[in-house]
C-alpha cells in the first residue's frame, strides 16, 4: 500500500535548496541572511487547504453561541512556487526518504511563480 503526505490547514510542504546564494529561479540571498541562515528557499510540492474561518454573516451580538466553522481562507502559496520563508519556523521531516520542510504559510516572505503562457 502507497503511503500519501498530506499537509494540513495553513501549511505548506517543501523541497529545501541548499548552500547556494542564489536560489534556482535567480532570486539573491544575502550573506548576512544565509550566514544566521535566517531565510531559506525551496520548492513548494504541497499545501494544505488553509484555515477554516468563520461565517462573519452568521455573528450577531453573542459570536461565541455560533456552532460551526464554514469556509476557508485561501492559500496564496501554490505547488511548483519557489518560497523563501524564515528557516527558525520551519519543521523538517523525512518521509520514505525524502528531506522536506513544513513550513506555516505566515513564515513565507516571498513566492516566485511562473505563469504558463496560453
Amino acid at each position: 500500500m502507497k503511503k500519501q503526505l498530506l499537509v494540513v490547514g495553513d501549511r505548506v510542504l517543501i523541497t529545501p535548496e541548499e548552500g547556494d546564494d542564489r536560489t534556482r529561479v535567480g532570486l539573491y540571498l544575502p550573506a548576512t541572511a544565509l550566514d544566521a541562515q535566517q531565510v531559506q528557499s525551496g520548492l513548494i510540492v504541497a499545501t494544505g487547504p488553509g484555515d477554516a474561518v468563520a461565517d462573519v454573516s452568521a455573528l450577531d451580538d453573542e459570536p461565541w453561541k455560533m456552532e460551526r466553522r464554514e469556509g476557508r481562507r485561501a492559500m496564496q502559496a501554490q505547488v511548483g512556487d519557489h518560497a523563501i520563508f524564515f528557516r527558525k519556523a520551519a519543521v523538517e521531516i523525512t518521509f520514505e526518504n525524502d528531506r522536506y520542510l513544513v513550513v506555516p504559510q505566515a513564515a513565507i516572505l516571498v513566492l516566485v511563480r511562473h505563469e504558463i503562457d496560453i
